[in-house]
């Protein structure tokens, strides 16, 4: 026996309105997946809950089909603030990827398709970051050295002091 048509309106109990989109969300989601699979077609769904909260689906990255779909349609999903924003992602993006080879490079890592100037300006860098360290070093070694001398002038004159009380404790033990 089939099932009788339900009338298409606003469910007004609010529990049985979220249980409906619970299962109806998840019946969507799944047949979503299926014609993704099934068709090898691009498929993306997003929902919002009447709480706000979000699902989503999407066989392909979703900003892909969304540029696609913004290219096709020729409706602007996105503003001008957006496109700079996705510019400057692609900026830093860039930025991160140069800065990366250029850590390889520091390592002494990727250095065969360095010029012979690339390589000077390199090692120019690397005796600069040396630099610091360096001195701090040698800051730490000359307190270290001092240290030293005051503990070795301080053992002398515990080791002189105490050679005097020897003495006394001799003396007036005879």
């Amino acid at each position: 026996m089939g099932r009788g048509k339900i009338e298409i309106k606003r469910i007004e109990n609010s529990t049985n309105r979220q249980v409906t989109f619970a299962k109806r969300k998840n019946g969507l989601l799944k047949k979503a997946r299926e014609i993704s699979i099934l068709c090898d077609a691009d498929v993306s769904v997003v929902m919002f809950s009447e709480a706000g909260n979000m699902t989503e689906y999407s066989s392909s990255p979703l900003i892909e089909q969304l540029a696609r779909y913004q290219k096709e349609s020729g409706k602007t999903l996105w503003d001008v603030k957006h496109e700079r924003l996705s510019a400057e992602i692609d900026r830093v993006r860039k930025e991160n990827s140069n800065l990366q080879i250029e850590i390889r490079h520091l390592k002494g890592e990727d250095l065969k398709p360095l010029s012979p100037q690339e390589l000077h300006a390199l090692e120019n860098a690397l005796e600069d970051g040396y630099a610091c360290p360096r001195a701090k070093i040698k800051e730490h070694h000359r307190k270290l050295k001092k240290n030293g001398r005051l503990l070795e002038e301080e053992n002398k004159r515990l080791s002189f002091t105490y050679q005097q009380q020897q003495n006394k404790w001799n003396m007036g033990a005879m």
